[in-house]
C-alpha cells in the first residue's frame, strides 16, 4: 500500500513510470529519477526539487505544483494548462519543455532559464513580467497572450505577432526584432 505522505526523502535514480507510491510529496529531492508517462493526477508537490529527471509525458491532471524547482529535466509534451492553479509556482532552469502546453496559464513574473521551449503553445497565457532568459523558443506559439513587461531580451528563435498579443512595454533585443517582423517577410540586415 502506498504512503499518503511523504516529507523530507531524497529519492535517487528512482522509476516512478509504473506509479508514484504517494499522494503527497513535501520538501523532497527527486534526482536521475525517470516520471515518463506516470500518471501523477491529483498529487501534490510541494517544496520540491526535481534534477535530472525526465517528466515527459506525464499526466499532470490536477496536479499540485507548489514552489517545486525543475533543473536539468526533459519535460517534452506536458500540460501545464490542466495542473492544479492553486498556489502555482514553479521555476525551470535547463529544461527542455519542448510541445508542453501552456494554454490559459497564468504564469505572471515566471522565469525560465536557459529552456528549450520548442513548439510549446503559450495561447492565451498571463506571461506578463516573465523572464525568457536565454531561452530557444523556435515554433513556440503565442496567441492572444498577456507579455505585457516580459522580457525576451535574451530568447531566441521566437515568432511573435505583435498585433495577436498583448506586448506594452515587453522588452525584446535589435536581434530579437526580425522575430516581432517575420509577418511581413521582410529582408532585416544587420
Amino acid at each position: 500500500m502506498a504512503a499518503d505522505h511523504t516529507s523530507d526523502q531524497v529519492f535517487e535514480g528512482v522509476d516512478f513510470a509504473a506509479g508514484s507510491g504517494s499522494v503527497e510529496y513535501e520538501q523532497c529531492q527527486f534526482s536521475g529519477c525517470n516520471f515518463a508517462g506516470a500518471d501523477l493526477s491529483g498529487i501534490l508537490f510541494a517544496g520540491c526539487s526535481f534534477r535530472n529527471c525526465n517528466l515527459s509525458n506525464a499526466q499532470i491532471k490536477q496536479t499540485a505544483l507548489r514552489q517545486v524547482h525543475f533543473i536539468h529535466c526533459k519535460m517534452f509534451g506536458l500540460q501545464f494548462d490542466i495542473v492544479n492553479p492553486f498556489l502555482f509556482e514553479v521555476s525551470f532552469h535547463h529544461c527542455d519543455l519542448s510541445y508542453t502546453v501552456f494554454t490559459g496559464a497564468r504564469l505572471k513574473a515566471f522565469r525560465f532559464e536557459h529552456c528549450m521551449l520548442h513548439e510549446a503553445d503559450f495561447s492565451g497565457a498571463d506571461l506578463s513580467n516573465a523572464t525568457f532568459y536565454h531561452c530557444d523558443l523556435a515554433g513556440a506559439l503565442f496567441i492572444g497572450a498577456n507579455l505585457e513587461k516580459a522580457d525576451f531580451s535574451s530568447a531566441f528563435h521566437f515568432t511573435i505577432d505583435p498585433e495577436r498579443n498583448k506586448m506594452k512595454k515587453a522588452k525584446f533585443s535589435a536581434a530579437g526584432l526580425e522575430g516581432l517582423l517575420a509577418k511581413y517577410q521582410l529582408e532585416i540586415i544587420p
